[in-house]
């Protein structure tokens, strides 16, 4: 009887050193972890990488060194690495499919890495979301509103989405609409257009800029104007310009389409 107390004893003893051992090799490599990642992500080097490659690769730097952190633990407590990819190896249908999400949102996000539909910093549309790219993940993508507020979308929904980059280019274009009464002269409205497009200073003369009669009504005639300018003067120039036409046509008394009530007997 005292045999089998000691070898008990033994067991529970070993066993409980191994499960301490493990414990302090786990918050020890977590603190590693976290202070290898701090100061690569302050590295001088490292910042002067792209900022969605750099998050992208914190990321996943940060991802491996956990699974190689957690390896090590399972070796300390003795569980045979043949006995853990067995089991993994059995339960590899039912982990699929519960990780199906999460795989496709990995995927989603290698995908963005290597076609790089957008970057870090643009302003962008896409899978419901409208914003500035904050940041790129192995598995989210985080908006800023324009009204402040943080939106994190799957990666896997963003690369089976259609995606609008308003920051890809160096030059956008600002297109407006505008009606009038349909008495008044289409000629003296293109050309209070125009005088009021070349007043803009965040306009660009190249490519030409563009005031044209283009649809209208019984009531109404409807202006459709195009004003090139640099990516980062768009609203500047829309508000600008929306306000200039408006106080233009207050000045020169261009008559708004009359409004007609239908009384149904």
């Amino acid at each position: 009887m005292q045999t089998w107390i000691n070898t008990i004893v033994n067991m529970i003893t070993s066993a409980g050193g191994k499960i301490i051992l493990a414990l302090i090799v786990f918050f020890i490599g977590d603190i590693i972890i976290k202070g290898f990642v701090n100061a690569l992500q302050r590295n001088a080097a490292f910042a002067k990488v792209e900022d969605t490659v750099r998050t992208f690769s914190v990321s996943l730097i940060k991802g491996l060194l956990y699974v190689i952190l957690v390896v090590a633990v399972i070796g300390i407590l003795g569980v045979p690495m043949a006995s853990v990819i067995t089991v993994l190896a059995s339960a590899g249908v039912a982990v699929g499919l519960a990780l199906q999400g999460a795989l496709s949102n990995l995927a989603g996000g290698i995908m963005l890495m290597i076609f790089k539909p957008f970057r870090v910093g643009d302003f962008v549309e896409a899978s419901g979301a409208t914003g500035v790219v904050q940041e790129i993940t192995l598995f989210y993508t985080t908006f800023l509103t324009l009204d402040n507020r943080k939106i994190t979308v799957p990666n896997g929904n963003l690369m089976n989405a259609n995606i609008v980059d308003y920051s890809s280019e160096e030059l956008r274009r600002v297109d407006q609409t505008y009606t009038c009464a349909k008495s008044e002269n289409p000629a003296k409205i293109q050309e209070l257009l125009m005088a009021v497009i070349k007043k803009q200073e965040k306009g660009l003369d190249t490519p030409e800029a563009f005031a044209r009669l283009s649809g209208g009504d019984n009531e109404s005639m409807e202006f459709t104007v195009r004003v090139w300018c640099k990516n980062e003067d768009y609203w500047d120039l829309y508000f600008d310009l929306t306000q200039s036409i408006v106080e233009a046509f207050a000045a020169n008394g261009v008559q708004q389409p009359a409004k007609r009530l239908t009384i149904d007997k």
